[in-house]
């Protein structure tokens, strides 16, 4: 579906904007484990301003469909009160995972939310999420593994990202 060079290309992209939007601001980016630990690798790469980083875990996925039940299996342990928060997500699909996380971080009283997403399937929504400031690829409803997306595990390592066909 994707490949490469054109996940590699658009990363920098996303990382021109976010360095034009943060002028002057030190931002928390915030990953979305496991999914999004090669994006936010190479999204990180292309961020010349101040930043710091940290991660949260959280899991609605079994197998090819999310259990629609989230489950945080590791917390934030910084102070976002004030802070500027962009959450870099892998994909976003029905909603339900970055609803919870963007709930959770909003009750720490940030300055500012935004959320950067590898991959984006509107069709798939499932909830309301308002804006999601930073798309990388808008894709059609389909499961997709590869650069850090999985099937029960499997595929994170794949550079590209592939279509599954009857998972």
């Amino acid at each position: 579906m994707l490949e490469y060079d054109q996940i590699k290309k658009r990363t920098r992209l996303l990382g021109i904007q976010l360095n034009l939007d943060y002028e002057n601001k030190v931002p928390l980016f915030i990953g979305v484990l496991n999914g999004s630990f090669l994006f936010m690798a190479d999204l990180i790469k292309e961020i010349n301003i101040s930043c710091e980083i940290g991660f949260i875990k959280v899991s609605s996925y079994q197998g090819d469909s999310s259990t629609g039940t989230i489950k945080e299996v590791i917390g934030l342990d910084m102070d976002l009160k004030g802070r500027d928060i962009i959450i870099v997500e892998d994909i976003v699909d029905t909603g339900l995972t970055l609803k919870h996380i963007l709930d959770t971080v909003k009750k720490y009283e940030p300055a500012s939310v935004n959320v950067c997403s590898l991959l984006f399937k509107p069709l798939a929504l499932k909830t309301e999420i308002g804006d999601i400031s930073y798309i990388g690829f808008e894709i059609p409803n389909e499961f997709v593994v590869g650069y850090g997306l999985d099937y029960n595990g499997l595929g994170r390592n794949l550079k590209d990202i592939y279509r599954v066909c009857n998972p």
